[in-house]
């Protein structure tokens, strides 16, 4: 070995390896026993889970108000959920999980200072340290699991349960003042849309008490029929007047008399259709010279109570549901599965950390064996730094009795 080889082989690796043997067996389980030590004075700590899903029926708000217009039920986002489909709720539990204010509420319910021997009161060292040690995540079959670390397995169960417990408590106060905005903003809009109805009603009221007017179209057509009568008569009056003016002459009572009677039809035609004061002698008849009018102001008037009629058909359910929404107090979260203390430990895993450790090692101690080789094989060294490692390597090798 004191000739320099310039193309080892893989035997010539191999060959060095053996002969360090006894170097690399001892470091290696020496490694290895002080790993497992160290890892020994880790204590256990035990993971729980809790699973959780939002319940369908919590989920109303403006979406669920519309809902009961459309007759779509809100059990569509536990379908799609099923399916694989987003939900928002989703992100609006890991959002609550997530909070400050959850995570505080839990620090403190726990005594969770003194767990993690925070001795100054620093709640963001805490919150920073427990964050570690909780986790909040959607599983393969959409429902939200809480899963909580802790050295007392009854302790990591009682965490997780509480998580499911402050999750519904803000989750439903979160959906009341939801309810109680929704309520308010549908409340404001009915009460402007029973003042709308009132003013429309009132307008209406007005209008039929100014004409005398209850139905416009019937009234319409019955003056125009009047009319068409008075008028054929007025054509019969000028047939029999000119025939007894032919047959009389100007001068004869009969003419003079049915002249009288021409001319009250004449003024009756001429007060039908131009008068502006035959509905306040009559209740049935309207002027023919404010039809337009009348008409366009009716069908206005009569169209603003009719749309006013349809809204108050509208918003009143959707008032009434917003009044129930904000009473209603149910659960709002399902549990799929309650966290239990668990039996098997989560961390460390001991076996894991031993082999890990000897695997970094030994890429550590293979090339420190083949510098030593290389070192102790030379016949001249280049500078006094390899002088000194020469001389730890000699010591190495006779401590391991082997022959360089």
């Amino acid at each position: 070995m004191k000739t320099p080889n310039n193309n080892p082989s893989i035997s010539d690796y191999l060959f060095i390896l053996i002969k360090w043997k006894k170097f690399l067996l001892v470091s290696l389980i020496v490694v290895g026993l002080i790993t497992a030590g160290i890892s020994l004075l880790i204590p256990n700590t035990y993971k729980s889970s809790a699973v959780v899903m939002i319940s369908p029926e919590s989920s109303m708000g403006l979406s669920g108000l519309t809902g009961l217009l459309s007759g779509k039920s809100s059990g569509a986002s536990l379908g799609s959920k099923l399916l694989g489909g987003s939900n928002s709720s989703e992100d609006m539990i890991l959002g609550i999980l997530n909070s400050k204010t959850a995570i505080l509420n839990t620090i403190n319910k726990f005594h969770l200072l003194e767990y993690y021997s925070i001795d100054d009161r620093n709640y963001d060292k805490a919150v920073k340290i427990f964050v570690n040690d909780i986790s909040f995540d959607v599983n393969q079959n959409g429902f939200i699991e809480i899963n909580v670390v802790n050295k007392n397995p009854r302790l990591s169960a009682d965490i997780a349960n509480y998580f499911v417990v402050l999750l519904d408590s803000l989750n439903n106060k979160i959906n009341s003042e939801s309810a109680k905005n929704n309520r308010l903003f549908v409340e404001k809009r009915y009460l402007k849309n029973l003042d709308d109805l009132k003013n429309a009603e009132d307008s209406l009221f007005k209008f039929q008490k100014k004409y005398g007017i209850v139905a416009v179209p019937e009234q319409l057509q019955l003056s125009y029929k009047a009319a068409a009568e008075i008028e054929a008569q007025l054509f019969q009056k000028q047939v029999v007047i000119e025939l007894l003016l032919k047959q009389y002459g100007d001068s004869s009572p009969q003419y003079q008399i049915a002249l009288n009677e021409l001319t009250i039809l004449k003024n009756k035609v001429a007060e039908l259709k131009n008068s502006q004061n035959i509905s306040q002698n009559s209740n049935v008849f309207l002027p023919f010279k404010e039809f337009p009018d009348i008409a366009i102001s009716y069908l206005r008037t009569y169209r603003e109570v009719e749309i006013q009629s349809k809204i108050l058909e509208v918003v009143l359910p959707m008032y009434e549901q917003a009044k129930v929404e904000e009473v209603k107090s149910i659960p709002t979260v399902m549990v799929i599965d309650k966290a239990s203390p668990p039996q098997i430990k989560y961390r460390p895993q001991r076996s894991f950390l031993v082999l890990a450790c000897l695997f970094l090692c030994s890429f550590i101690f293979v090339p420190l064996v083949f510098r030593m080789e290389s070192i102790t094989s030379r016949v001249e060294l280049k500078n006094p730094l390899e002088e000194k490692e020469l001389k730890y390597y000699k010591y190495i090798s006779r401590f391991y009795r082997i022959k360089i």
